[in-house]
């Protein structure tokens, strides 16, 4: 898929963050992503390090993947689109459990920051050209 210079610009931005957030969940951001493992997961410490940690390199990795290989961005835009989805129970579980991190100190920061998921995914979406795709798999 062809995209613009505008989607791709947004596309290496999408990627760098995607990577300073992974750097932040392995390193000075640690305890604080903590407060977005779900709930109904097991709370044994060394489990949520766990998850905070896989999560981070999956952050890396497809921060990287936007911003390198971008003869499969779409896939890669598909990948981190569904990622956006996986993680976004964490989201749903800080806010209905009253977890403050992030500067999410009062339950409306942290609902409102339920809305930012879905500009997380079209952002991918769009930034990968992975809708012009969707639409054609739809069509054919």
């Amino acid at each position: 898929m062809k995209t613009s210079t505008t989607q791709n610009v947004f596309r290496i931005l999408l990627g760098t963050m995607m990577l300073l957030a992974g750097i932040g969940h392995l390193t000075f951001q640690r305890d604080e992503f903590k407060a977005q493992v779900p709930r109904w997961l097991p709370t044994d410490p060394a489990f949520m390090d766990f998850v905070v940690l896989a999560s981070g390199v999956t952050e890396i990795l497809l921060g990287l993947a936007l911003i390198f290989l971008i003869k499969y961005k779409v896939k890669i835009g598909l990948f981190l689109a569904i990622f956006y989805i996986l993680i976004f129970p964490g989201n749903i579980s800080q806010y209905t459990n009253g977890i403050d991190a992030f500067g999410l100190d009062t339950d409306l920061k942290r609902f409102t920051r339920l809305f930012f998921q879905p500009v997380l995914i079209l952002w991918a979406l769009w930034s990968t050209g992975a809708i012009p795709y969707l639409k054609n798999l739809k069509n054919n």
